[in-house]
């Protein structure tokens, strides 16, 4: 059966169950435990940030938990649960007309509800561990319920224990969002004060909504639709460096974008692949997309395969000229 992923990768699956429910999750562990016991499982949403390096020998659970439900509401906010398996974009937006701020930074972000919560999701100065409240999963294992609360979910930069020490025994199925009833722009990162000015608002006349539209309009700009030319977004996580690393760089390349981050120096994974070159060049079907380094697409027909050898390449040549060994942000899966 194959398997949705946004890199258009032609991808099976040895087994695949969909479901709509808790109930009918349970349903399908208890069959997997009685029938496919001795296969691995992998939870995918719109497999947007996943890369099939050929077809999957196991069983895939895919989320289709839809709704939004308000939990706590008062004069300043409101805590409120969404279905893992609806569109996150959606939800902001949704979230936006009824008066819910915090998210619009994260606007048109591919994927579902559930993989933002566990891949962390970011951009523009916000992650999604800003706005949780808690998440809630079932055991792959025997169908029980848990929930974690927001310090339980050992969030970092595009991390979080469900990708790490829960990968694989969990499918999240849940996640409640504490958002702000007033809205408060966050423009600190990547140009928006300049974007915003330049769209005629100021901080005081800006609106979520235009805010919104605004992050939409860049991304738009600058990364390809997957529907069109297949991809998952940042491939390569931005770097993390110490700060004596980030001084010696800068002695060398005074130009190199960086900011404070937790643990060191945070540097732009896609400077470092443009200054090797490899910004818009190609090997066999895969390729760099010519507007944003960090950006890896399918031109078409390409495999797994093809896309993990041009990663391996970059990698090899942003390593021997700046001494960093890049980290996928897209999972594997083999």
């Amino acid at each position: 059966m194959k398997i949705e992923n946004t890199f258009g990768i032609e991808a099976k699956a040895r087994v695949l169950f969909t479901y709509s429910s808790e109930d009918e999750l349970r349903n399908a562990i208890a069959i997997i435990r009685q029938q496919y016991s001795h296969l691995p499982i992998l939870h995918v949403g719109c497999g947007s940030n996943l890369l099939f390096l050929g077809d999957y020998d196991g069983v895939v659970l895919k989320s289709n938990i839809r709704g939004v439900r308000l939990l706590k509401e008062d004069s300043d906010e409101v805590t409120v649960e969404v279905g893992a398996g609806e569109v996150c974009d959606e939800f902001i937006g949704h979230a936006i007309s009824r008066g819910w701020y915090g998210m619009e930074n994260l606007s048109l972000i591919p994927g579902q509800v559930g993989a933002a919560a566990v891949q962390n999701i970011g951009a523009y100065g916000v992650e999604v561990q800003d706005v949780t409240d808690h998440v809630k999963g079932i055991s792959l294992t025997d169908g029980t319920e848990r929930i974690w609360r927001r310090d339980e979910c050992r969030y970092g930069y595009r991390r979080s224990i469900f990708k790490e020490e829960l990968w694989g025994k969990y499918a999240i199925t849940r996640v409640a969002f504490r958002l702000s009833k007033h809205f408060e722009p966050k423009l600190q990162y990547g140009g928006l004060v300049r974007a915003t000015e330049e769209a005629g608002f100021t901080k005081d006349t800006l609106t979520a909504e235009a805010l919104r539209q605004i992050i939409i309009g860049i991304r738009q700009a600058k990364l390809p639709d997957p529907k069109l030319l297949g991809n998952a977004g940042s491939f390569f996580k931005n770097p993390i460096v110490p700060a004596e690393k980030a001084d010696l760089l800068l002695r060398q390349f005074p130009d190199m974008p960086h900011y404070p981050a937790e643990g060191g120096t945070k540097l732009a994974a896609g400077w470092l692949i443009e200054q090797t070159g490899w910004k818009g060049r190609s090997l066999g079907p895969a390729a760099v997309h010519d507007r944003q380094a960090l950006v890896i697409v399918n031109k078409g027909g390409a495999t797994g395969q093809d896309i993990l050898k041009l990663c391996q390449a970059i990698q090899h040549d942003v390593d021997k000229r700046f001494g960093i060994k890049l980290e996928t942000e897209v999972n594997l899966i083999s």
